[in-house]
């Protein structure tokens, strides 16, 4: 479309829940992906000493908690080079979030939100289900993992827990009126253009330096190979993926664009194209290229009724982030919250950089926060 799809995007810290979160189904939508819950230990490549990293309230977290929780990220990012600096900051990123969650913790025994047995056992029947695995099933995969299923369970009671204090604490803080979702509509999609042509393309970029003819020639050689391959019948995805350096993983899919937003050089090369046709080669100062009309089609201007309830529930997440936000930030400030040892200084090591650690179970249900 000539907007681009306002995407539902949340911070790591916000990544919540659906308003319904506490009804049956949404829990079940909510508790699915646990089926893959990371469940590791040391790998044993750093002996850990034990000990406690944080003191929050009357809980403690120890260090080996931190060290298992962030054995698979580390990993990753020493495969990919870091620095010790950067493993510490990881580990503190981590040691923050695990504290978030201990607060949580103690909200839910102060409020008597605990989950039922019977809504855990709900809860691990629907993931069973939705995965398509019989009860037994479910737990060898879990076991196969190496957590003990009873641990599992206490996972998912996590899960329901952590849902309902933000239904019940937070989400009735959340307010979103109808102006506001029409100004977010008028935001995003009020310069519409009225008609015209929207059309869905695909690229072929070659690049070459502009200032090395040796290097212009071969690119654009190259983009003529890719051309008579097309013609002769390959699908342009496929080509694309191997030849171009534009959205290769998507077969040069560049997404759908009206008419008027595209650059003169590019309607010239389409205007003459129907659905399914290739350019010839264009050469650009940027490099050699193909553009390819998946579809055209006469444009429809997105109405309010379209999109409204994916704005208003943006506007809904966005703002459930910030009361959550806000609410951690009160419990940090009325809890007494130590770091110690190794520890002492994470919560300034962490200095709010992505250090991965947004995608990590944390072990205390889904980590959506």
């Amino acid at each position: 479309m000539v907007h681009a799809v306002l995407e539902i995007t949340q911070d790591l810290s916000l990544r919540i829940m659906r308003r319904t979160v506490g009804t049956e189904k949404s829990i079940r939508t909510a508790l699915a992906p646990l089926i893959t819950l990371l469940v590791v230990g040391t790998s044993g490549a750093e002996e850990i000493v034990d000990g406690i990293a944080a003191q929050v309230g009357s809980e403690i977290v120890l260090i080996s908690d931190v060290y298992q929780i962030a054995e698979p990220p580390e990993r990753r990012l020493r495969e990919q080079g870091a620095s010790e600096k950067e493993i510490a900051m990881l580990r503190a990123e981590i040691l923050e979030r695990m504290i978030e969650r201990a607060l949580i913790r103690q909200v839910v025994r102060r409020a008597e939100l605990d989950a039922t047995e019977a809504e855990v056992d709900t809860a691990i029947g629907n993931i069973a289900s939705e995965n398509g695995l019989t009860m037994e099933q479910l737990r060898a995969s879990v076991e196969a993992q190496g957590l003990p299923f009873e641990a599992y369970r206490e996972r998912i009671r996590g899960e329901i827990e952590h849902a309902k204090v933000i239904n019940g604490m937070i989400g009735a803080r959340v307010r979103v009126d109808e102006k506001d979702v029409r100004a977010l509509y008028d935001q995003e999609y009020g310069d519409q253009p009225a008609g015209g042509t929207e059309v869905h393309l695909r690229h072929i970029l070659v690049p070459f330096d502009s200032e090395d003819p040796a290097a212009r020639r071969r690119a654009c050689a190259q983009t003529r190979k890719a051309l008579v391959r097309i013609r002769g019948g390959e699908p342009f995805q496929d080509v694309a993926a191997e030849v171009s350096t534009v959205k290769p993983e998507k077969g040069g899919d560049i997404g759908w664009f009206h008419s008027s937003s595209l650059a003169p050089w590019m309607m010239d090369a389409i205007d003459p194209l129907s659905d399914g046709g290739t350019s010839d080669v264009i050469e650009m100062p940027f490099g050699c290229n193909l553009l390819h009309v998946d579809e055209k089609r006469a444009y429809e201007q997105i109405a309010y009724e379209d999109v409204h309830d994916r704005l208003a529930d943006y506007l809904y997440q966005k703002r459930l982030g910030e009361e959550y936000s806000a609410f951690i930030d009160e419990l940090r400030e009325k809890t007494f919250i130590e770091r110690k040892g190794i520890f002492a200084d994470a919560a300034r090591l962490g200095d709010g950089k992505d250090t991965g650690a947004g995608d990590i179970d944390l072990g205390l249900g889904n980590d959506t926060f």
